[in-house]
């Protein structure tokens, strides 16, 4: 009677434990592509698109074989000491191998493990230095504000060109980006291209990053900078050089200024932009504020908010209307007061100011 009893016993263990066991591999197979998910797409690193993103994608494929080897040497030496055996060692030989242990486990194998990741680390980074070149490179500033982007391109033929929210670069060749920040730290980073850096304000740091061929990346403030924090994106685009160039003659304060003054349509929207939004905001042509977003070239850009919503028909009219609820707390007044035709009337013109 017993026994049957304890070989009862034994297989209701048994089945637990498969049961376990069966339970556990549902929820790795049901997890696993949710986990697999964030190692693709325009924010991963595990898909550079640049030298500098593939340096650290090594770094980091180096760094997680390291600690795999570290953490199953320790786990082993850690199982290893649960086995039974008989120790006949004297105390000088103890403390022998206690010295061993700390010199071969504390001093040479960080050591080395130091000088391995630097030789790896040390090279990345300075390739993203701005150190000199033969031929000077293109340079595109980058301010950060809450909770948005201004893009400035002080090198561009013609006189600069100012945008917001978008970073156009030109493809397969070095720009060093020169950063800071108007308010708040915050950072820059396009995953795909390279590494993060703060944007301090008062301070302006470099960095230098390249597009192997023309694409669309994403990019992300990586530095909590206030309640918007995460509706801070950044369209980043690489052009070939020729339509790189085509693009900002087209934001040519002249050109800009032309396209804000036609269609006579819209006189009284550029009436009511100068009543309501001039004292923030610039259109070519019509007013030279700073305090916003630059929207001379708003109707070409992709995205709205920084990221918020979509450029489409209609779309600048509802980010007037519900810019508090699609992004809370922005600096942008509410426009409770307005007229709701008043801002159809003011979206639409915004959407026809397309370089």
């Amino acid at each position: 009677m017993r026994e049957r009893k304890g070989a009862r016993a034994t297989g209701d263990i048994q089945r637990a434990s498969r049961r376990r066991v069966n339970l556990g591999m549902l929820t790795l197979w049901l997890t696993a592509p949710w986990l697999l998910a964030g190692c693709a797409g325009d924010h991963s690193i595990l898909d550079p698109a640049g030298p500098a993103a593939r340096d650290i994608r090594m770094i980091w494929f180096v760094m997680l074989g390291f600690a795999t080897v570290v953490l199953i040497a320790v786990v082993a030496l850690w199982l290893y000491t649960f086995k039974a055996r008989e120790v006949t060692r004297t105390p000088a030989q103890e403390r022998r191998i206690g010295r061993r242990w700390i010199i071969g486990g504390g001093i040479v194998l960080p050591t080395l493990t130091v000088i391995a990741l630097l030789t790896f680390g040390v090279p990345t980074g300075q390739r993203m230095l701005t150190l000199p070149l033969d031929e000077p490179p293109e340079v595109i500033e980058v301010v950060g504000h809450q909770w948005w982007w201004e893009v400035r391109y002080p090198g561009a033929e013609g006189g600069e060109v100012v945008t917001a929210n978008q970073l156009v670069m030109p493809a397969g060749e070095p720009v060093d980006f020169h950063v800071t920040a108007a308010d708040v730290i915050h950072g820059f980073w396009i995953p795909r291209l390279g590494g993060k850096i703060d944007m301090l304000p008062g301070r302006v740091n470099r960095i230098r990053l390249e597009a192997d061929e023309p694409g669309v990346f994403g990019a992300q403030c990586a530095e909590l900078c206030g309640v918007g924090h995460a509706h801070m994106h950044l369209h980043v685009e690489a052009l070939p050089r020729e339509e790189y160039e085509a693009w900002l003659a087209a934001r040519q304060q002249e050109a800009l200024a032309e396209l804000a003054a036609q269609n006579a349509a819209f006189d009284e929207a550029r009436e009511n932009f100068t009543r309501f939004c001039s004292g923030c905001h610039q259109v070519a042509g019509i007013s030279s504020a700073n305090i916003g977003p630059n929207l001379s070239d708003v109707g070409g850009r992709e995205m709205l908010g920084a990221g918020v919503m979509a450029m489409e028909e209609g779309a600048v009219y509802q980010w007037l209307r519900n810019h508090q609820t699609l992004k809370p707390d922005n600096l942008m007044p509410r426009h409770d007061d307005l007229d709701n035709d008043m801002l159809q009337d003011l979206g639409a013109w915004l959407e026809t100011l397309t370089p």
